[in-house]
């Protein structure tokens, strides 16, 4: 019970293709962005698509098979837990970043779904 405090659930699709980074550790961090459409009425009875873009990133396995496997414009199911950081940038500003750690996903698009976790 205790994992479902901190856990998002996001289907949609990628905006961006991977992108790997390694780490002077050898760690890998993959990360793209993920957007989520809804469509609803407004209060004038029309049609509204609103889309939200999401900051995906995953370490280990699953970020090696994240990059061997998806594109942009891949539709996914991405599971994990939201995590709020910030860093200053070179002038000094405060930039705040939200992102979805994922810890599994489900690929949606085309031939038989693949799953990783």
């Amino acid at each position: 019970m205790n994992n479902l405090r901190n856990h998002v659930q996001l289907m949609g699709y990628l905006g961006t293709d991977p992108e790997v980074k390694t780490f002077e550790s050898g760690k890998k961090k993959t990360s793209f962005r993920l957007a989520t459409n809804e469509r609803f009425k407004n209060t004038e009875g029309e049609m509204v698509d609103d889309t939200q873009w999401h900051n995906i990133s995953a370490w280990g396995k699953l970020g090696e098979i994240m990059s061997l496997h998806l594109k942009k414009g891949t539709e996914v199911i991405i599971s994990g837990k939201i995590s709020y950081s910030n860093y200053k940038d070179s002038t000094g500003n405060v930039k705040y970043v939200t992102e979805i750690k994922s810890d599994s996903m489900e690929i949606i698009t085309k031939k038989s779904a693949k799953s990783a976790n």
